[in-house]
């Protein structure tokens, strides 16, 4: 983990509003859903350096209150798709790779990834978590960033 800075920057997707409750609850969880949406409409050409994003913006509060859920891409806007955007700042970046390019192994990668922003937190650590815009970075077939914004 490591403190960036990044330049803001537009990405396009399919949103949903959720909570981490409602996520730990498989008869109420959205997330799963939006992105098998996403990946059955959205053509990303990863051949041509096109990258999908995980967003979550519009935080109600901290952790425990309701915020948006984007699935995006950094390719051309399409009319099903809205505009979000990464605002430039300060970030706490988490990155590993996962142990295989299926979806599974990138599931569980991006669980135990946000598993460490939540324990680094909870250890009342130096940075302050903004809840402004956080997202996930699939640079590559395995390798996964998560960027979490800080005061």
């Amino acid at each position: 983990m490591r403190e960036v800075m990044i330049d803001g920057r537009s990405v396009y997707g399919l949103s949903t509003r959720t909570t981490i409750a409602q996520e730990m609850d498989p008869s109420q969880a959205k997330i799963g859903a939006l992105w098998q949406k996403f990946d059955q409409t959205v053509p990303v050409d990863y051949q041509n350096g096109e990258r999908v994003y995980g967003v979550y913006s519009d935080y109600e509060s901290d952790a425990t209150g309701e915020f948006n859920t984007i699935a995006a891409y950094d390719g051309k806007r399409l009319s099903l798709l809205e505009e979000v955007v990464l605002p430039s700042g300060k970030y706490l970046l988490f990155e590993a790779e996962a142990s295989g390019v299926d979806d599974e192994a990138r599931t569980k990668t991006i669980l135990q990834l946000w598993g460490q922003v939540w324990s680094y937190f909870a250890q009342k650590p130096n940075h302050t978590r903004a809840f402004k815009t956080d997202f996930d970075f699939y640079k590559g077939l395995m390798h996964i960033e998560v960027y979490v914004s800080i005061l």
